[in-house]
């Protein structure tokens, strides 16, 4: 009798189980079905938000490892348009999420307006009027490279020219020679050559012969980068780079330039005389600054935006700069002032002003003494750079020139980046 209880009792245990097995399969294979429904299936925000995304045709571009998705159109030829591109484009998210794939597969058919060569220009705007990325990324290049900073020493000029093969989409370099280039050798020589770089690509860089025993060599080399669609030009930065050779240690760095091609006009060749400037990873940075004197209030106003390549000071390799400014009038100092600090970086955004009561009649006497600094914690805070804004006795000549467009150009604001001394 009790045996027989307990085995109804599991029986209906087991039935119990058995029960529940199944609605949970049923609940998993349901919630599976709904997820793909709604994956597929656009809801209204998907429908506003892919509004920027044009499509001339709904086709997808996959891999040849992964089966090609059919166009949606030949599955649905009857749906409507934007029924058709918002479904493409959620099946492209999910060819793209099973791909890892950070770009889609499907590209926007923005218009493009050509050149009479057949190359993309770059007035290209949205319907905001702003200008494209690739506009804002040459921006940005510039503003890396450029340099309008006289030479700090005069270390020669380099001569070439640059010609853009738009049938071929081929970028022709032609290095033709150097002048006054400084000596490295005892002999009062050097055995110069120039490296050549397409930044930011630092991998592949392309040589001229050495010149032995001359200040003023002459090189007549060409070079050829194939296959450069303009777009692509637009985005790099040419880096002519001058060494000097030496057979039984590492080569003797001359100078460098730098040229932002989106500043080139390619619709002729080019020629350049540019001056070589002694390489940046010896120096303290560089410090981007402005200033704007006001004759009618007397006031005096200094605006530090930025700063780049600075010097590291900490183990981390990096800095934790401010910068600290000096009203002077001859050598003696009247008002100081300084920035917030920024902590762990060579690359600080200031965007700080400030402003000093200076009389137009003492305007031509005082001077500015603006020392980028990186604080510590622990002991003193050292000095990255210095510069010296004067209109007679300035650090350097970009400096003096500096203050005398201010005076020269009354209540208007003049920008220029200074590289920074080390005292």
């Amino acid at each position: 009798m009790v045996s027989a209880v307990l085995i109804g009792c599991l029986a209906t245990v087991g039935v119990i189980i058995t029960i529940l097995l199944l609605l949970a399969g049923g609940y998993l294979w349901w919630r599976h079905k709904r997820s793909q429904l709604q994956f597929i299936e656009p809801n209204e925000e998907e429908e506003s938000s892919s509004g920027s995304m044009r499509l001339q045709q709904p086709t997808i571009e996959a891999p040849q490892d992964v089966t090609p998705v059919k166009p949606v159109q030949q599955q649905q030829p009857q749906t409507p348009i934007g029924h058709t591109q918002v479904a493409a484009n959620n099946i492209n998210r999910k060819i793209n999420g099973f791909l890892n794939l950070k770009t889609p597969l499907i590209g926007s058919a923005t218009p493009q307006t050509r050149s009479p060569g057949g190359s993309s220009t770059g007035a290209e705007r949205d319907t905001g009027g702003n200008t494209k990325d690739r506009t804002n990324r040459s921006v940005s290049m510039v503003d890396m490279y450029i340099d309008n900073s006289e030479p700090s020493e005069n270390v020669g000029q380099i001569h070439f020219s640059i010609e853009y093969d738009f049938q071929n989409t081929n970028l022709i370099l032609k290095i033709m020679q150097g002048k006054e280039l400084p000596a490295k050798d005892l002999s009062g020589t050097s055995d110069p050559y120039v490296k050549v770089t397409l930044l930011p690509d630092k991998k592949h860089r392309l040589e001229t012969k050495i010149k032995r025993r001359t200040l003023n060599p002459r090189w007549n080399e060409t070079f050829y980068f194939e296959g450069f669609p303009i777009q692509k030009l637009q985005s790099r930065v040419l880096h002519l780079h001058v060494f000097d050779y030496d057979r039984f240690s590492r080569d003797d760095s001359i100078g460098e330039v730098f040229l932002p091609l989106c500043q080139v006009d390619f619709s002729n060749k080019q020629t350049f005389w540019k001056s070589l400037k002694p390489p940046a990873k010896d120096k303290c940075g560089e410090l981007l600054s402005s200033l704007c004197y006001h004759p009618s209030n007397s006031i005096l106003t200094l605006s530090l935006l930025k700063a780049r390549n600075l010097k590291a000071k900490d183990i981390n390799g990096k800095s934790d700069p401010y910068v600290k400014v000096w009203l002077q009038f001859g050598e003696k100092k009247i008002e100081k002032r300084k920035t917030p600090i920024f902590k762990c970086t060579l690359n600080p955004v200031f965007n700080e002003s400030f402003s000093f009561n200076v009389p137009w009649e003492k305007i031509r006497e005082c001077s500015l003494d603006i020392m980028v600094m990186d604080f510590d914690n622990i002991g003193r805070n050292e000095l990255i750079g210095r510069i010296l804004l004067a209109g007679k006795n300035g650090s350097g000549a970009s400096e003096t020139k500096h203050w005398q467009d201010m005076i020269s150009k009354p209540r208007q604001t003049i920008i220029q980046w200074h590289r920074l001394k080390p005292e």
